[in-house]
């Protein structure tokens, strides 16, 4: 941002903070900032005024040429003969700061004696515990002690021995605004004025975040003017008009000044005279976040008097509200911008995340496919090489076919699933395992009778599964391997048997 004739590094902190808002706001370059906000003081606020509304003319160069006034035999007004102060109007005069007024009840109150105070006091203190603590013990030995002592009590602070204040108990602000409000049409009717139901410092806020106008009315039910006030001027339908006209953008409190958060509201705004009408807004030429007392009416007055000094304020004031209602406009439609902006490419990232994320899990699930088909693979081809293995391993450890000198021995015929027949004596001793084993390595004992002397071993880690079960057909009977048992037990000398698959049953359980 900084160019031939302006060195950013030169300002300070602050300044080049002013700086970035004013440009930010009048789109301005730098050239043409530095200088306007150095006739301003680097008030930023009033630079904007000042940018938007058009600079004063400088009287000091028309002062110098302009001839001297003619002298007249007219008073002039000075210090020495008097000035009638009276003739310009009290909402016109320097604005005085309105400060927050946070109500502060009695007994919260804390006092801190000084040292001095303390110890010269220690010994009454001392003594007031255990005279405490004494007369504690001997109600709790007599009960009727402190309800007598409360009956007492009570008796001597009767309503008729209260102060002129009316034993007006200490509240919350919103209960001390209820009461007030409460008492306000008990005393003068229904009436139609918006009152704002909390505290002063709650309304404080309020119009100072809305940039409103915030009214406040203080009475003293101890003054005679206070009755007529009401009825002529606060009650009048040109008041009433008033306060409620929305274009005015007024917040109205009141209170009454024998409560404790009145009673400071008064003190904090040099209220001399009551009734008390004081009209607080915010004003940006003081500084940013100043509240100030911008019209003061005290004492009674008409009510088309008040309304037209109101107005007044209102008035010359309304201009600075709007430049900073636009501003606020602007900064938020910027900011909710932003806030879109924002929002917009955070869901676009997640969407990307999202794709990402989704990609990824998909590459993965690729990749692990592919490893499980791989691995898969590799196991059926270890599966078979150990298969053929155990085949020739256990093709060389079946026995011959018993001779003729051999009694008992059984005979079975087995059907294959290719349709070929496959007849075989056994021992009498011969296990179901040998007859499976049998069918199982029969195209090696078919291929090569020799392959039996052949040194094969077992494969290691290798258990054998029969993908398949013997069934005699007539009468049907399943033979499992499972059952155990001899051949000559569970078929008989002779039997004619068929090979059934049970690679689908497998698969079956599997899923």
């Amino acid at each position: 941002m900084a160019n031939a004739e302006v060195d950013i590094a030169t300002l300070t902190e602050d300044q080049q903070l002013a700086l970035q808002q004013f440009t930010s706001v009048t789109d301005q370059d730098v050239a043409t900032a530095i200088p306007l906000l150095r006739r301003c003081q680097w008030n930023v606020q009033i630079a904007i005024a000042r940018f938007f509304d058009g600079e004063p003319a400088d009287p000091v160069p028309e002062e110098q040429h302009r001839p001297p006034p003619p002298r007249t035999s007219q008073r002039q007004e000075t210090l020495v003969n008097g000035f009638n102060t009276s003739s310009i109007p009290r909402a016109s005069r320097s604005v005085e700061p309105a400060p927050r007024v946070v109500a502060q009840l009695e007994g919260q109150a804390t006092y801190q004696p000084p040292l001095l105070l303390s110890v010269v006091f220690a010994p009454f203190n001392l003594a007031y515990g255990i005279i405490s603590r004494t007369l504690g013990f001997f109600g709790y030995l007599f009960p009727f002690l402190p309800r007598l002592l409360s009956r007492l009590w009570a008796r001597n602070n009767a309503p008729g021995s209260r102060t002129a204040s009316g034993g007006r108990r200490p509240l919350s602000p919103r209960d001390t605004a209820a009461r007030f409000i409460r008492e306000f049409e008990e005393d003068y009717g229904k009436n139609s004025l918006p009152f704002y139901e909390n505290g002063y410092a709650q309304a404080f806020d309020l119009a100072k975040k809305e940039l409103n106008f915030l009214l406040v009315i203080l009475l003293s039910p101890e003054h005679d003017d206070t009755s007529s006030f009401v009825k002529d001027t606060l009650l009048s339908p040109e008041f009433v008009e008033f306060v409620r006209n929305p274009q005015n953008n007024t917040v109205l409190w009141a209170g009454n000044v024998q409560d404790a958060e009145a009673y400071q509201v008064s003190s904090a705004l040099n209220c001399t005279k009551f009734p008390f009408v004081g009209l607080i807004v915010h004003t940006p030429s003081v500084s940013s976040t100043s509240m100030s007392l911008v019209a003061r009416i005290a004492g009674p007055a008409p009510a088309p008097t008040l309304v037209s000094q109101l107005q007044n304020a209102i008035t010359q004031n309304a201009s600075a509200l709007s430049r900073i209602r636009s501003t606020r406009a602007e900064q938020d439609a910027t900011r909710r911008l932003r806030e879109e902006q924002n929002s917009a490419y955070e869901r676009s990232l997640a969407q990307d995340r999202e794709r990402a994320r989704q990609k990824r899990e998909a590459e993965a699930a690729r990749q692990r496919a592919e490893q499980e088909a791989v691995e898969k693979a590799e196991a059926q081809e270890r599966e078979q090489r150990d298969l053929e293995q155990w085949r020739r391993w256990r093709t060389s450890q079946i026995k011959e076919e018993p001779g003729p000198e051999i009694k008992d021995t059984v005979r079975i015929s087995v059907r294959l699933p290719s349709g070929e027949r496959a007849v075989r004596k056994f021992f009498p001793d011969a296990s179901l395992e040998e007859l499976y084993a049998f069918v199982e390595c029969y195209p090696l004992l078919q291929a090569n009778e020799k392959m039996k002397a052949i040194d094969s071993q077992k494969p290691q880690g290798f258990e054998q599964v029969y993908k398949f079960r013997l069934v005699s057909p007539m009468p049907r009977e399943a033979y499992e391997l499972s059952d155990g048992g001899l051949i000559r037990d569970r078929i008989g000398r002779s039997g004619n048997l068929i090979v059934e698959s049970t690679v689908d049953e497998v698969d079956e359980d599997d899923e």
